[in-house]
């Protein structure tokens, strides 16, 4: 497996944007956001979910990488994101409505075996802006502190354990099933419907592990309700300086994080485009917004708008293989 948001992944395709940066530009007349009316930010999650804080933290400094242009944040949850995202991709693309979405966004075509729009070729890319690590945890009862000892204890149980995750078919079910993939081993899945009730659970010891964003943990993790296996993109987490990588501990293609980028919807002007790229490169090197995000954990390295592009197709191609060897459908 290819790396998800790795540094080295995205200095290539800053890279490989360079290559594509003169594509055609389209007939559309160029128009710019009027700025005496709110840019309309739609999330396809619910408030104080990961993206929703993300964002309203961002909020001030977008307002004035925009010139002063007032952004309202509209959560539209549902459906792993599709409903938000259709309000997106039905708006007129002139740059006053956008969204933000995460991995689900192309997971949900491998998913679903209908869906009310193309995942890439219905939105415009503006800028994949960073991402959140994930952490593998499991009940501090498991006697295990490593992945090693995780996967001999796996092995040596099949189906004797279980893994949660926030849902069938999320980003955080496949992060599970790539662990459970590279041991090697036989793991039964257990969705929840949100990370709340499925981290209330690991807790409890009706399951026994599973993978969840680090700030969602960090409290219980301090306080030993949970125990951290590993961190599952390629970086430590300065949170938690301690915990190693599960690629360190001998599993060298588990790679994933949440990332989440700027979208709007397909056909917009390339100028507009390029406008709201230069506005959330400026919003998030600002020092409030930078401290935000560290706080948070989270690596900000926003892309280009033609290699934010490049990395839909490629994680959409991605998952679509982790989809079909974990047999994932939709409820």
């Amino acid at each position: 497996m290819t790396a998800v948001i790795s540094r080295r992944r995205l200095t290539g395709l800053m890279a490989a944007s360079l290559l594509v940066a003169g594509a055609a530009a389209t007939t559309t007349a160029v128009r710019a956001a009027d700025p005496g009316k709110p840019l309309r930010l739609v999330l396809p999650v619910s408030a104080g979910s990961g993206v929703d804080t993300i964002m309203r933290a961002a909020l001030p400094s977008l307002t004035k990488a925009l010139g002063g242009q007032a952004v309202v944040i509209d959560n539209q949850p549902g459906a792993g994101g599709i409903t938000g995202t259709q309000t997106v991709v039905r708006a007129a693309p002139d740059g006053q409505t956008l969204g933000v979405v995460s991995n689900n966004h192309v997971v949900n075509p491998s998913v679903f075996k209908k869906m009310p729009f193309d995942a890439l070729a219905d939105v415009t890319p503006i800028s994949v802006i960073g991402a959140t690590p994930f952490v593998l945890v499991v009940n501090p009862k498991v006697p295990a502190k490593n992945a090693k000892e995780l996967q001999a204890l796996l092995k040596a149980k099949p189906d004797g354990y279980n893994y949660a995750s926030s849902g069938n078919g999320t980003i955080i079910h496949l992060a599970g099933a790539m662990f459970v993939e590279a041991a090697g081993a036989q793991v039964r899945h257990i969705p929840y419907k949100g990370t709340g009730p499925m981290v209330a659970d690991i807790i409890g010891g009706q399951v026994e592990m599973g993978v969840v964003a680090v700030p969602a943990v960090q409290g219980q993790l301090k306080s030993g309700q949970l125990r951290a296996i590993g961190i599952m993109g390629k970086q430590r987490v300065p949170s938690l300086p301690d915990v190693p990588t599960i690629a360190e501990q001998g599993f060298p293609d588990v790679d994933v994080a949440g990332w989440f980028a700027l979208i709007g919807p397909a056909r917009m002007p390339p100028a507009e485009v390029k406008r709201l790229n230069a506005a959330v490169v400026a919003a998030f090197a600002m020092p409030e917004t930078k401290e935000a995000m560290a706080r948070q954990d989270n690596l900000i390295n926003p892309l280009t708008p033609e290699a934010s592009a490049q990395f839909f197709k490629a994680e959409e191609e991605r998952y679509a293989r982790l989809v079909k060897a974990a047999n994932v459908a939709a409820e």
